[in-house]
């Protein structure tokens, strides 16, 4: 199998560290998808990232799709067996997106012309993303992982968010959220995240 992607999109690196936590035989294969004759828009009509290449000809799209796919195709998920901690890990899974969706927009804006930005549009995600930090901040119980007593999906989509916050909207969110940084702290520091670092990226001290 091959993943097509770039290495400093957040949704592709989610189903990166996903690959190196199960250690499974897949090939990363760097494209972007933004040019107009991009090779991702044959793999992908929508010329989004990830893309999985399972065979020849045949891929799969959109990255909770992919992650999905690649969690289970050994049969060991990494999510709880439980009814209560399978949704509850959903719904971390739903936070981790919808910052990473937030902080993309805010990204995208602030690369537009001066003249034709909306600083209310900016505005409008970083309130996104701090109600998402304060919630995640209330929810969480302090203890090793964010569902159960294992490292789950919950743990991989929001360790990949917040370090996306650091990466593309750096500010100090941890100092008045102390439980989720020394919980991020500790999800960050095992090597299916540093194997996957954006190029570029200087963790915060």
């Amino acid at each position: 199998m091959k993943l097509y992607g770039s290495p400093t999109s957040p949704y592709a690196r989610k189903t990166r560290v996903l690959i190196k936590e199960k250690n499974l035989p897949v090939e990363f294969v760097v494209e972007d998808p933004w040019p107009d004759d991009s090779p991702i828009i044959d793999k992908n009509p929508l010329s989004k990232i990830p893309v999985l290449e399972v065979g020849p000809g045949n891929y799969l799209f959109e990255s909770v799709f992919v992650a999905h796919y690649l969690d289970n195709i050994d049969g060991r998920p990494l999510q709880p067996k439980d009814a209560e901690g399978y949704w509850h890990s959903q719904w971390w899974q739903a936070l981790g997106n919808g910052i990473i969706d937030s902080v993309i927009a805010r990204i995208l804006e602030t690369r537009r012309p001066p003249e034709k930005q909306w600083p209310e549009k900016m505005a409008r995600e970083e309130r996104r993303v701090q109600r998402a930090i304060d919630l995640a901040e209330q929810v969480y119980r302090g203890n090793r992982f964010l569902v159960g007593y294992a490292f789950t999906m919950a743990d991989l989509v929001m360790g990949v968010a917040l370090q996306y916050v650091d990466f593309r909207y750096p500010h100090d969110w941890r100092t008045s959220h102390p439980k989720l940084a020394r919980w991020h702290a500790s999800i960050t520091s095992r090597r299916s995240f540093e194997e996957t670092l954006p190029p570029g990226f200087v963790k915060p001290d």
